[in-house]
């Protein structure tokens, strides 16, 4: 790198490789959640916001590179932290701009594809493929004859259930067939070729058809990340129709139920759950399954952390790194809150990841004040005579209520 110009505060991806790394600090400022899909070498993370507030602390010894997903606020949080007198340069294209070069320096062979596969089949066999296959059987969610498009949205989740489903058609004990189902919502062309690149590294034959989502929310004051989900799913739905499938099956996993679940209480006043399979309301004869169900997601970041993979995180193009969308409509944010809660308390209680899920099968109908079904509300007080409910309760739940 040439000497430090305080009104040039731009590098290039090609002079940041000509620089030694004890000479600068990279430095991270997407969200915590971003920098944990995946980051460059070396990388800390620091809040883009803490760096505007002046609140960042970094060593004044180094020169500081930051990166955001494309290069678009980094610019600016470079020039904040040379008001408060770093050294300090932004990265050209961002960490989209690495990822790319990243992609296209990895060895896309047979070789590297079989030895992705071997992994499943071998060091990730019990963790993956075994409660992949546990969910299909247990929720029923493949039968004889389907026809199911796998929705990948260029994530680890999506991607993974892509190479699990032909795993489980490698083992063919019964017809179904795969549709490998792309939607580009209007990514940015980073986002599309990274999707595009790991498909090929994988040995994903993926069908990619566009839409214009981003567009139409764009505009969208009010929860356009909930609209845009729905949106999504109905173009999902609608495609895979098209093509002749019957199910849609979607890459969420065993903490995403739990955290739905929490979220639902603590946010929606409501206790409901992300359920293993849903038949479509818009779309007659057509199904949602997941059945990545049973998948513990440090178990998936093992996986692509085992094989050196990187993926996108949220790939909406009007925000450099948003973390508000959500396959299911929710927010990030208070998804990351509920993440952190569920953390705290497994400090003192190991097994309240456990608790929460079978919680939502051991839901005692004798013992809610009301409940919902098929639309309908209906109370306690509708059945508490007939019944003789006070009668029947347990004496601990009596002296509890005392």
């Amino acid at each position: 790198m040439n000497q430090y110009d305080p009104n040039d505060l731009t590098i290039s991806l090609a002079q940041l490789q000509e620089t030694p790394q004890a000479d600068r600090l990279l430095v991270d400022i997407r969200p915590q959640d971003a920098y944990q899909c995946g980051h460059l070498p070396g990388a800390v993370q620091v809040d883009f916001a803490d760096i505007m507030q002046g609140k960042a602390l970094l060593p004044k010894e180094k020169e500081l590179v930051l990166y955001c997903i494309r290069g678009e606020v980094s610019l600016p949080a470079a020039q904040m932290l040379c008001k408060q007198g770093y050294r300090a340069r932004h990265l050209q294209g961002g960490y989209g701009a690495w990822l790319l070069q990243h992609l296209a320096a990895q060895q896309q062979s047979e070789e590297q594809c079989d030895k992705i596969e071997q992994s499943l089949r071998k060091k990730f066999h019990k963790d993956l493929f075994t409660p992949f296959a546990k969910a299909i059987v247990r929720y029923e969610l493949v039968q004889p004859g389907d026809r199911i498009a796998v929705c990948i949205s260029g994530g680890k989740d999506s991607m993974l259930m892509a190479k699990l489903f032909q795993e489980l058609k490698r083992h063919n004990k019964f017809p179904f067939e795969l549709v490998f189902l792309v939607m580009d919502p209007g990514y940015s062309e980073t986002n599309r070729r990274v999707i595009e690149q790991n498909a090929q590294l994988l040995g994903v034959p993926v069908t990619i058809f566009e839409t214009s989502i981003f567009d139409a929310v764009y505009k969208i004051e009010k929860s356009p990340c909930y609209l845009c989900a729905r949106m999504r799913r109905g173009y999902l739905y609608k495609k895979a129709q098209e093509l002749g499938c019957n199910k849609i099956a979607l890459g969420h996993h065993y903490d995403d139920v739990i955290e739905t679940t929490l979220m639902g209480m603590l946010y929606g006043g409501q206790v409901q759950t992300m359920m293993p399979k849903l038949h479509s309301t818009n779309h007659p004869g057509m199904q949602l399954i997941r059945p990545m169900y049973l998948i513990r997601e440090k178990e998936i970041i093992h996986w692509r952390d085992y094989n050196g993979l990187n993926f996108i995180q949220c790939a909406c193009k009007f925000t450099d790194s948003c973390t508000t969308c959500r396959t299911d409509g929710s927010t990030g944010s208070k998804r990351q809150e509920i993440k952190q809660l569920i953390s705290s308390l497994k400090k003192t209680n190991p097994g309240i990841e456990a608790n929460i899920f079978k919680s939502m099968e051991n839901v005692s109908l004798d013992t809610v004040l009301a409940y919902k079904t098929g639309g309908v509300k209906h109370s306690f007080l509708e059945t508490y005579d007939a019944k003789g409910t006070a009668q029947t309760l347990p004496d601990v739940q009596e002296g509890a209520a005392e």
